[in-house]
């Protein structure tokens, strides 16, 4: 349920409501917004009288949300979230790209991408140090170590990072780590979300292979449920009949996101197609859609890449598809 506020209601009088609302058992979401105070009422709320609370002088109009991704809703929240990122912030007009390899292999090699993807306007370091593979005789990442390496290159270039998490108990690992990343394999994985809800740091959640935005949404649900508002929604492509693609990328999801929800949605052409030569059209498309952001995979020599080189771009191409999207978000913005 969803009480909207009239404009001349004071500080105390909305603290008398949400002090009364609390006591029948309900949580209390407040959203400030540019013209007007929205309470949200998460909870049981039949037991509320609409009338009795349309009764109130300080009450504008009461609505009950249908949706069951409350805390997520745009109904429930109109404007834009805006997540800051040491100083980076995603959506609400605001655009970031994040660029770096599929996993951290060396020292070397991290730095030199964190240096080259920063010169060519990336906003983030990307970086796998926990590697979640579909065989177990893949290259699994060097975990804690590859942590680290990233926390040198963050060191080094003042880009904060952005790497995913496996497992609930990583998370002491995760500390310095500024956007913790949820892989389309964990989406679903409802005891992990629930424990990222439990801090405040941003978590960066990717649409699962073969999931539905309705499903997407609850697991950012699961999160915000706990007590953590810093979601960032990724679109990754999902697994359908083609095989030309790793994957097919549902673009029309990031306008159909907006619409649903106040969260950001980014793109990851990388993943989405597989091939590296797809990643520019894919971006530039993503970006024309109205994505909040992209993530797209560099890697100094994917010929050598330990882990998906044939979708990672050379820094070189990469500094062209970031100076092509910044052409295309200046279009699209005016």
């Amino acid at each position: 349920m969803v009480a909207v506020l009239k404009p001349g209601a004071t500080q105390q009088q909305i603290d008398n409501l949400v002090a009364w609302l609390k006591s029948r058992g309900l949580d209390v979401h407040i959203s400030v917004g540019r013209y007007r105070t929205i309470l949200g009422l998460i909870g049981d709320t039949s037991q509320i009288d609409i009338d009795l609370l349309l009764g109130l002088d300080i009450i504008e109009s009461v609505k009950r949300i249908s949706e069951p991704f409350k805390s997520a809703s745009r109904t429930f929240h109109p404007d834009d979230t805006v997540i800051d990122v040491a100083g980076r912030k995603i959506g609400g007009g605001h655009f970031q790209i994040i660029a770096g390899p599929c996993s951290v292999e060396s020292e070397e090699q991290i730095l030199n991408v964190a240096e080259s993807v920063k010169e060519a306007g990336a906003g983030l370091l990307r970086g796998g140090a926990f590697k979640p593979r579909t065989s177990p005789y893949d290259f699994q990442g060097l975990r804690a170590e590859g942590i680290e390496l990233l926390l040198e290159a963050k060191k080094r270039t003042g880009m904060p990072i952005v790497t995913e998490i496996m497992d609930a108990s990583h998370l002491p690992l995760f500390e310095e780590v500024d956007v913790i990343q949820v892989g389309a394999r964990n989406m679903q994985n409802f005891e992990l979300l629930k424990e990222l809800g439990k801090i405040r740091k941003p978590i960066l959640l990717k649409r699962g292979l073969a999931n539905t935005i309705k499903e997407l949404l609850m697991s950012a649900e699961y999160i915000m449920a706990g007590g953590n508002p810093n979601v960032i929604l990724c679109e990754r492509g999902i697994r359908t009949f083609e095989t030309y693609t790793r994957n097919t990328l549902d673009l029309s999801a990031v306008p159909l996101l907006h619409e649903l929800t106040h969260l950001p949605v980014i793109v990851d052409p990388s993943h989405a197609t597989g091939q590296a030569r797809l990643v520019r059209p894919m971006a530039l498309a993503a970006a024309a859609a109205g994505a909040d952001g992209l993530m797209i995979e560099v890697h100094n020599n994917p010929l050598c890449a330990l882990c998906d080189g044939p979708q990672s771009l050379t820094p070189e191409q990469f500094a062209d598809v970031a100076r092509r999207v910044w052409k295309i978000r200046e279009a699209v913005t005016e």
